[in-house]
């Protein structure tokens, strides 16, 4: 017979019993998509000094409009990509990567009409 501390862990519990898992794959879902929202939010966001400065010098020499145009291009891709993945159903993701690609639409429309 095994003496009784050798058949409870240190919170008196029976030894080897299965312990509720507190990071469980749902909660991970769950912090995942509230960190995406986070990120995209201030994504979205961190356009705005950039276009206020471009208008604000009235200069945008700076700017590429390859690259511009290229993250335009990325973000509609990816928001057509999630959109076909997702079963053709329109989501967060989706509508993030629309966002985004307006914003990089309205960078590269404000460094060309400034450079007209």
């Amino acid at each position: 017979m095994m003496p009784l501390e050798d058949t409870v862990d240190s919170r008196g519990g029976p030894l080897n019993a299965p312990r509720p898992r507190w990071f469980t794959h749902e909660r991970y879902i769950v912090v995942l998509t509230w960190a995406f929202t986070l990120f995209a939010s201030l994504r979205v966001v961190s356009y705005l000094p950039t276009l206020w400065t471009i208008w604000e010098q009235q200069n945008s020499n700076q700017h590429s409009v390859l690259t511009w145009l290229t993250w335009l291009g990325a973000n509609l891709t990816m928001a057509a990509w999630l959109h076909e993945h997702n079963g053709r159903r329109f989501n967060r993701a989706v509508f993030v990567n629309l966002v985004n690609a307006t914003m990089c639409a309205a960078t590269l429309t404000l460094i060309v009409m400034l450079r007209v």
